[in-house]
């Protein structure tokens, strides 16, 4: 299949920073690409590169004529006085059709993003239906290329999943091939066939695996492996040869200088690997109070409303050590509010809630993340961000020095006395998370703490979350993050009603099937788990794969029926060549099925130490 776009040895730097050299990738029919890497390899600059927007330093791009593209990028901009319907025609004026058909294609589109009044003005959109109505203005031009920087950015969960399931149907707007920036693991799982990670840690910068998000962290984990051992290996030979160097061989003959050259070129080999294996990994672990109190917050028939509107009532809430609790709903259904309620339980100022009690153990410690950053001075420096006090932190009973600290977040030592306000998205957060672990605490409060955090950070922050003691609240709209945490979860269906579910999965079945009232919220929640007694039956490993099993037989059994249904098809039928190319990967879809089935069984019973 012809490539739609190739780029060869693509290389950008910023003064006198690189950003990546020496990039390939290709990009045919049926491509649908992630691009991750840690925050500031230039995952943004290459998409910008890759559209034409801006120009490499060196390398040449390749793109097969005609193609049209489309890019959807972070921040949207629209003519805010004008109609949703308005904006999406605007976006085609250029296609020569009829007005007539121009605003059945919007108005179909808007259908099919749910979208209830596509008279309503682009101003009064909130940031989810905005990057909704974004998602809709790249998609209508129909393009063969569609180019795409963090998505599901602004979306709620069920804005992702809309997105999940536009991307996976056949539609007229879908693109031939896609490429898009994502930091959600279960998007990037449930929607990519090919992920491309852009790194130091590889040669030529990238690492490209074909397969979803789980094969391809399967697989780095294989390359970082091996290219460990290639450095232990170079450093052993690297040892010898310097050996055999000191003891001063003369360059006279050919063998020995072509030894004396090898030699340094295994120096220089090993320099370089070892620079890949050093690639910073944010340092994150939480400071807890080690508190053993076993009731530490209880809520009881407590309730909130907003300008006459029910976010949640009648609601008992207890928190113990060892609990994890996550918060789900759509954007405004009150998940933010009834964290502040939390935050403020321990002090007389705050939000308080309209009716019920909040209770907390003597000299409770709560430590809030608040996704709004509201914490953080714009107009401070890093350096006093970081260490407020001085320059040093006080962590864990030891004081260390604010560049030390610093590098443990990823900062370096010439950003110390940047403003705040110039830095970005995932380094304010970095700072946030900073300020968090100076701070000893019996409950985190986490609001939306995976914003603009790259995937690498995400990984550690996660692991660290898991061995914390105290109770932990999350809120966030990452999947992978709820299910690897949280073992109860608390739905906000938007009309008052919250309810607790044993996880994610169940809470989404109980909206997919909207059959009766949502339970009261008088449910008593699951028990908080006995720390003591809790043992990890499956391995870090295992447990992301079990964590993802029900999503992955879905996908599978959808492959399987639309291959089931393309063979009916009449044009399919009428030629033998092609029905049998289906038969063969119905087939393949089938086995896999079964495969994943047969997985999750023995998955199941090594969880239950079976």
């Amino acid at each position: 299949m012809a490539d739609l776009l190739s780029c060869r040895e693509l290389g950008k730097a910023f003064g006198a920073q690189s950003l990546f050299s020496s990039v390939n990738l290709s990009i045919s029919e049926g491509d649908r690409i992630g691009l991750i890497g840690p925050n500031g390899s230039g995952k943004s600059t290459l998409l910008k590169i890759i559209s034409g927007m801006i120009e490499p330093d060196g390398g040449d791009i390749f793109r097969q004529r005609h193609v049209r593209s489309s890019f959807l990028a972070q921040e949207d901009a629209f003519a805010e006085d004008k109609s949703c319907l308005d904006n999406l025609c605007a976006a085609i004026d250029d296609q020569h059709l009829e007005p007539a058909e121009r605003e059945s294609r919007a108005q179909a589109l808007l259908s099919r993003a749910e979208f209830t009044d596509p008279d309503c003005p682009a101003g009064l959109l909130s940031g989810g239906w905005r990057k909704r109505l974004a998602i809709c203005r790249a998609l209508i031009v129909r393009p063969d290329l569609l180019l795409m920087d963090e998505p599901t950015n602004h979306l709620d969960l069920e804005g992702i999943l809309w997105l999940e399931k536009m991307l996976n149907a056949s539609l007229p707007e879908s693109p031939a091939a896609f490429l898009m920036i994502s930091h959600d693991r279960r998007f990037l799982e449930n929607t990519v066939r090919r992920v491309i990670e852009l790194s130091a840690a590889y040669p030529n910068g990238t690492l490209q695996v074909n397969g979803n998000y789980s094969a391809f962290v399967e697989q780095r984990e294989t390359f970082l492996e091996q290219q460990q051992e290639q450095e232990e290996r170079l450093a052993n030979k690297v040892r010898r040869e310097n050996e055999w160097l000191s003891r001063g061989p003369k360059a006279r003959g050919t063998k020995a200088k072509a030894r004396k050259d090898a030699a340094y070129q295994l120096q220089d080999d090993l320099v370089e690997v070892k620079n890949r294996n050093r690639v910073g990994k944010v340092d994150i672990a939480f400071d807890a109070t080690e508190r053993k109190t076993k009731k530490l917050l209880t809520a009881v028939g407590i309730s909130k409303s907003f300008d006459g509107r029910q976010l949640f009532s009648n609601l008992d809430l207890t928190l113990s050590p060892g609990t994890r609790l996550g918060l789900l709903g759509r954007n405004g259904c009150g998940k933010s509010t009834l964290m502040q309620i939390l935050a403020a339980a321990d002090r007389n100022d705050g939000l308080k809630p309209d009716s019920g009690t909040v209770k907390v153990a003597d000299k409770l410690r709560i430590v809030n993340f608040d996704q709004r950053r509201q914490q953080l001075d714009q107009k401070q420096t890093l350096r006093r961000a970081l260490s407020p006090d001085g320059d040093s932190v006080l962590y864990q009973d030891r004081s260390i020095h604010v560049v030390s600290w610093a590098k443990r977040f990823l900062f370096r030592p010439d950003q110390l006395e940047t403003p705040v306000a110039r830095l970005s998205g995932g380094e304010q957060a970095r700072i946030l998370i900073a300020a968090l672990m100076r701070q000893p605490a019996d409950v985190l409060l986490l609001d939306e703490p995976t914003n603009d955090l790259d995937i690498p950070s995400l990984d550690v922050l996660e692991e660290s979350l898991s061995e914390f003691p105290g109770a932990l609240v999350l809120v966030t709209h990452d999947r992978f993050m709820l299910d690897r945490l949280c073992d109860q979860v608390l739905g906000f269906d938007g009309k008052g009603n919250a309810s607790f579910f044993a996880e994610y999965a169940q809470w989404l079945r109980t909206l997919a099937d909207d059959a009766g009232p949502v339970p009261s919220s008088k449910k008593t929640p699951p028990a908080a788990p006995d720390v003591k007694k809790a043992t990890k039956k499956l391995s870090y490993k295992d447990q992301r794969e079990y964590d993802l099993m029900e999503e992955s037989i879905l996908a599978a059994e959808t492959r399987q029926e639309e291959l089931e249904a393309r063979m009916h098809e009449p044009e399919l039928v009428a030629d033998p060549a092609k029905l049998a190319e289906y038969w063969e990967e119905q087939a393949a879809a089938a086995q896999e099925v079964a495969r994943l089935y047969a997985r999750w069984e023995e998955l199941e019973r090594l969880k239950n130490g079976e």
